[in-house]
């Protein structure tokens, strides 16, 4: 049996755990998403990109267990808990448990999809109430996330520089896919020398203790505005992501402004962000993080090229997301 086998079986409602008249499927290059009336169930693949390796059971475990603990920081009320996948010879389910546990699953409650902030943006409904809310939410988890010695350390440029140089490795295989020779190389070239000419600056963060244990990937698909302001998805699979510069975890949420022509809301947001925590002097850092997060996004959008589980439809509008997204990394410095 394959996991494919064990997606169709879970895509029947008897098989989950909650009742539920309809379960629909959604597939990123890491997890499957089954979505049900009320709740959603995230199941982890067996993959390995070098940054992320989920390729046995235990470690599939292990960092279900972990999105729940750290997602809880900043949406404690979404993040529910994580649930075995039994197999008995014959099928899976969660419901049923009979037979050996073969998979986990992590339970959230389900978002009403209208309450997010890309859907807010894309229908004209993001207002300054709401960019005021994100701003003090996100401030208060700045300034209250853990730090330590041993993340500190990963402010340093030199530990930055491993993150860039992965990137950089991981998307050179896309060129003429997803992203030109030339952005690439000036892109990498940008990088390079930023490292050299800003040095201190990294060093300066570390000692203003402006280094925490962030939320890592922070764009607009992954805040929701309800009663309280919450912030899904945090990364869970590798530390050195998660521990970074406050400024990081910014960049990525007004680079995706940016990038669905929303400037002016980006401008906003990092008015109100940067008083909150007092941020001066740091327009070249968060430029620097404004084109390694569209980097980022521009890779993870590549990534699905080679999906076996993701349609040749799926492939193409990944394609051309990949493509914006590296286009605005080169606009950047450009």
């Amino acid at each position: 049996m394959t996991f494919s086998d064990m997606i169709r079986d879970l895509l029947n409602p008897e098989a989950l755990p909650d009742p539920t008249k309809r379960v629909s499927l959604v597939q990123t290059h890491i997890s499957a998403v089954l979505v049900a009336d009320r709740f959603v169930y995230k199941i982890k693949k067996a993959v390995d990109f070098g940054f992320l390796n989920f390729l046995t059971l235990a470690k599939r475990s292990f960092y279900c267990r972990q999105e729940v603990l750290l997602n809880r920081r900043l949406a404690k009320d979404i993040y529910l808990g994580v649930l075995p996948i039994y197999y008995d010879g014959k099928c899976y389910s969660m419901r049923k448990r009979r037979g050996r546990v073969v998979e986990y699953a992590v339970k959230m409650r389900k978002i009403r999809p209208e309450s997010l902030m890309i859907s807010l943006f894309e229908r004209g409904a993001l207002t300054e109430n709401h960019l005021i809310r994100l701003a003090k939410a996100l401030a208060g988890f700045h300034i209250n996330a853990l730090r330590t010695p041993g993340i500190d350390r990963y402010g340093e440029p030199e530990a930055f520089k491993v993150n860039t140089d992965e990137n950089f490795a991981q998307v050179k295989k896309y060129i003429g896919t997803t992203i030109g020779k030339r952005p690439f190389s000036a892109l990498e070239r940008w990088t390079e020398r930023f490292y050299i000419s800003h040095g201190a600056l990294f060093r300066e963060r570390v000692e203003k203790g402006r280094i925490r244990d962030c939320h890592g990937d922070l764009h607009m698909e992954h805040v929701c505005f309800t009663r309280r302001v919450s912030m899904i998805d945090c990364i869970e699979f590798n530390d050195r992501f998660r521990y970074s510069d406050t400024l990081a975890d910014m960049a990525f949420l007004l680079m995706d402004l940016e990038y669905r022509g929303g400037e002016s809301f980006s401008r906003r947001l990092w008015e109100e962000y940067r008083v909150l925590v007092d941020e001066r002097e740091a327009e070249a850092l968060l430029l620097f993080y404004k084109v390694y997060r569209a980097f980022v996004r521009g890779k993870v959008n590549s990534f699905q090229v080679e999906d076996p589980g993701i349609g040749s439809e799926a492939k193409a509008a990944a394609i051309e997301r990949a493509k914006k997204y590296f286009e605005l990394a080169f606009s950047y410095i450009a």
